[in-house]
């Protein structure tokens, strides 16, 4: 039987089955906007959501508008403080990344990889005759459930999934013919998984973004002298010492971060994936979306998608547990996926939404290369490996990258059942250009944030043209098996590629600027790298030199630049990466290391939310079409009834 939840019950009129069957239904016309019909749709679809409110939110902030200016309108509602800083906690996958088995859901325990049913509103629409009686039945082949009440009152029910749903509602008004208007509910739920690194997860993007300080920290420069100081705002609540000669322990630093939806992996409910999969529940309200985000800051092929890989960052915290590897992500989609299976047989995963190829040919070394300036932090990162320059990245583009995709191909076709158009693949866009394409031309602002950062004119241009001359149309040879790429089945191993979001990031690279962005940035975000007060003395108290507390920077509001530079990486997120290797991380928390690290590891270089929207307005065509979304759906029918008999009245 069907559960069915209704404001006002009343026992259900029992028509006589000759009656029921004595009139054909006739199709309703799709002109006939004052014909009455049924209208149904799937509530809270997307299922990540464990509240109804918050996925309405995202309903009524899409009404007619595209991605991008939906979540520049809940930028503006929170303020600058994100819509998903209170969203985070309230979600099917806790903050470890496991999924809640079972998962409660506006109160109602569900299997969140294999639902066993769907809730849903019927309403009647249409020329509705005032104080009308509609008495309902649906019927999913197990005997159907009535109930009787005003034809003004929607209806709540849970579908089977699976089962098609039989909706009848007999409309009686007075005197007047009784209506019948039929229609047949069944609710696809969709199983759409996220997989890839950095660009994928949404760093840069920290669901709850840290609150910072108004007041200076200190940090050590690497050339270890006795001035070589310097101040950067600090972490709001944290109470240690903030002079370099006051050194403090990680785990009560680490108490005060950033929160992410999955800190060892920088995975954000502002990754154009979770924006994607979230926009087709949003647009198609007969289905629902089972979304399983598994991309990964720092991924490549091998280290990340294939094999395992270092965590970025653990969860805030008091316990001081931290687990700095991270599985597999095909493998971990290939569990779930069997998981599911032996529950559902027929589940199947529908779509793939993929971004990687990036960290293949160290694009964070060339990004080091083109940002650090000073002569001792350059020949420290070239000793380490971490940075890289384009002849290095030319050489993995040509030799290493290929045979990835071979691998990534053959590790994800049989899990998409031999077809790999439901890859939704998203290409990267140029992250320095502005002005219509034209490339940035590089200097200190918006890298002030270290004293060692400046973006170096020239090696900036040369990897700006090798991004779009040779990385992106690689890419996308790779993803589409042209331009020579290695597919033994090029029909079956053809990806399904995005790249419209790249023509609109040419005006909002990292170096973009409006007189339309938040006040702070103008104020205190100098075009000539000197935001920051270089007195150690007085920066201890006020470390901006455009006087204002940095507790005003706000990560999410409107901005020209669709990329977040290294100031907004630190003042956003502060990471201390916590998943490098013991050699690499310091205990001292004012250690020179950190300074660097903070600075970029947050999401430097990388789309805020506004370009993640962005991206997420590319790709959804591509996923809708993929999953066949934009198909007429069946018509509704409807006629008349004889008139009731007295026994059949109530």
């Amino acid at each position: 039987m069907i559960p069915v939840f209704l404001r006002t019950l009343s026992a259900g009129a029992l028509l006589l089955a000759g009656i029921l069957t004595a009139m054909p239904p006739e199709r309703a016309s799709a002109q006939d906007t004052g014909a009455l019909q049924i209208n149904w749709e799937v509530r809270n679809r997307f299922r990540l959501f464990r509240e109804e409110r918050d996925f309405l939110l995202h309903v009524e902030n899409a009404r007619n508008r595209s991605i991008l200016a939906a979540e520049q309108s809940l930028e503006l509602q929170s303020e600058g403080r994100g819509w998903a800083r209170n969203m985070v906690n309230r979600l099917c996958i806790d903050l470890q990344g496991r999924v809640n088995q079972p998962c409660t859901r506006d109160n109602t325990k569900e299997n969140y990889l294999t639902p066993i049913d769907h809730p849903v509103t019927v309403r009647l629409v249409g020329a509705v005759p005032v104080g009308a009686t509609c008495a309902w039945s649906f019927d999913d082949g197990d005997g159907p459930q009535q109930s009787t009440f005003d034809c003004a009152e929607p209806i709540n029910l849970r579908v089977r999934y699976g089962k098609q749903t039989v909706a009848t509602v007999d409309v009686s008004s007075g005197s007047d013919p009784t209506q019948r208007v039929q229609t047949e509910i069944q609710v696809r739920d969709i199983f759409v998984a996220g997989l890839g690194d950095s660009i994928a997860s949404g760093e840069g993007n920290p669901d709850r973004p840290l609150a910072l300080s108004d007041e200076g920290f200190c940090f050590r420069s690497y050339l270890g002298t006795a001035g070589a100081q310097y101040y950067r705002p600090s972490r709001h609540g944290f109470k240690g010492g903030r002079a370099c000669e006051a050194p403090d322990t990680l785990a009560n630093w680490q108490r005060y971060s950033a929160l992410w939806f999955n800190s060892p992996c920088h995975r954000s409910l502002y990754s154009y994936q979770t924006r994607t999969a979230l926009a087709l529940a949003v647009r198609y309200t007969h289905i629902a979306v089972t979304y399983l985000p598994l991309a990964c800051t720092g991924a490549s092929i091998g280290d990340g998608l294939l094999g395992s890989q270092r965590a970025r960052e653990c969860p805030p915290g008091k316990t001081g547990v931290c687990n700095t590897s991270v599985n597999a992500q095909v493998a971990e989609l290939r569990e779930a996926l069997t998981a599911a299976k032996k529950r559902q047989p027929d589940r199947t995963l529908d779509l793939v939404l993929l971004s990687v190829g990036a960290n293949d040919v160290y694009f964070s070394g060339l990004v080091a290369d083109v940002i650090v300036e000073t002569a001792t932090e350059r020949a420290l990162f070239r000793r380490s490996g971490v940075m890289a320059s384009v002849d290095d990245s030319r050489d993995a583009l040509a030799r290493e990258l290929p045979q990835n995709f071979v691998k990534l191909r053959e590790a994800l076709k049989p899990l998409v059942g031999g077809d790999l158009s439901h890859v939704v693949y998203v290409s990267y866009a140029n992250p320095a250009l502005a002005d219509g394409g034209v490339p940035c031309r590089g200097g200190r602002a918006g890298f002030d944030i270290h004293p060692a950062f400046n973006a170096d004119p020239q090696r900036l241009a040369r990897v700006s043209t090798f991004v779009d001359t040779e990385f992106l149309p690689q890419l996308k040879g790779l993803a589409t098996c042209t331009r020579g790429a290695l597919c033994r089945d090029p029909e079956a191993d053809r990806m399904t590629f995005v790249d419209a979001h790249q023509a609109a990031f040419a005006d909002h690279g990292f170096c973009a600027h409006s007189g339309n962005d938040p006040e702070f940035d103008r104020s205190c975000f100098a075009e000539n790298g000197q935001s920051f007060n270089p007195d150690i003395v007085s920066a201890a108290s006020q470390p901006m030199l455009c006087g204002r507390g940095a507790s005003e920077y706000r990560a999410y509001l409107p901005r020209a630049r669709w990329i977040r530079d290294a100031n907004d990486s630190y003042f956003a997120a502060m990471t201390y990466p916590q998943g490098l290797p013991a050699a690499s991380q310091p205990t001292d928390i004012h250690d020179a290391t950190w300074g660097v690290l903070s600075a970029v590891y947050g999401g430097a270089v990388h789309p805020s939310a506004e370009g993640h929207a962005a991206m997420a307005d590319a790709a959804l065509p591509a996923a809708s079409a993929v999953l066949g979304l934009d198909a007429v759906p069946p018509g509704v029918t409807r006629g008349f009834l004889p008139q009731l008999l007295p026994s059949a009245k109530q």
